[in-house]
């Protein structure tokens, strides 16, 4: 059996694998960039005029609470009610912050950038800012008049 020359087509291989390669690598390491810029975001909303304020880790997950003085005024229901709606307020910012973040590290129009920030528009769709007609228990709105 004999040996067929490879000549230029092995050298021409050897640098495609060898570029491919660092191409992987490349993205791998823009892609965990990104993945340790998202686990430490975090996003913070208010209601009601600043009464309630819900600050989100990445995850999505209440890392803070803060209830102002005037929630005493509040029935039981409304200030769960309020909490709730700031909490998705605040997880509804969460995919633009990673959108910012994937455009800087793995660019916008990748793949790796289009999965994950679907995934967070799934998981935590925008929502609309605080109501105008709600200005919680000193204005007009729909709290604290009891």
């Amino acid at each position: 059996m004999s040996q067929v020359p490879i000549g230029d087509f092995g050298a021409a291989t050897e640098r495609f694998v060898a570029s491919w390669t660092a191409g992987v690598s490349e993205r791998a390491a823009r892609a965990q960039a990104l993945s340790e810029q998202v686990a430490g975001m975090s996003a913070t909303a208010d209601g009601a005029d600043g009464a309630v304020r819900v600050t989100v880790a990445a995850s999505g997950v209440p890392t803070d609470l803060r209830l102002d003085h005037r929630v005493l005024r509040w029935q039981p229901d409304e200030i769960a009610a309020e909490i709730l709606q700031v909490m998705r307020r605040a997880q509804g910012r969460l995919a633009s912050q990673v959108a910012e973040a994937a455009a800087e590290t793995v660019g916008s129009d990748s793949d790796t950038a289009r999965a994950v920030v679907s995934s967070y528009e799934r998981r935590f769709p925008k929502q609309p800012e605080d109501d105008a007609d709600d200005p919680g228990p000193e204005g007009n709105g729909r709290r604290g008049r009891r």
